[in-house]
């Protein structure tokens, strides 16, 4: 059960990161959440996914100069 609640709390921390990484650290909470609820609903591989991730992409490749592209794996339901 810890190496579970320890898996969470670092999934928690990491995706807590990319909402300071985005700027939005003192947006409203109900506006992040609707709208991570409008990504949830982009089909993986429309024209609008493969724009923001390539968005995201780049991103990752400015705040890292000297490392690789970060990879996000591909899921069914979200990237």
């Amino acid at each position: 059960m810890r190496a579970d609640r320890k898996r969470d709390a670092r999934e928690k921390f990491l995706l807590g990161g990319l909402v300071v990484k985005a700027g939005l650290s003192k947006a409203d909470r109900a506006f992040l959440l609707g709208g991570l609820i409008e990504l949830a609903r982009l089909m993986p591989g429309s024209p609008a996914h493969r724009r923001l991730r390539g968005l995201g992409e780049e991103a990752f490749k400015a705040s890292r100069p000297n490392h690789p592209p970060a990879r996000i794996e591909e899921t069914a339901e979200w990237p």
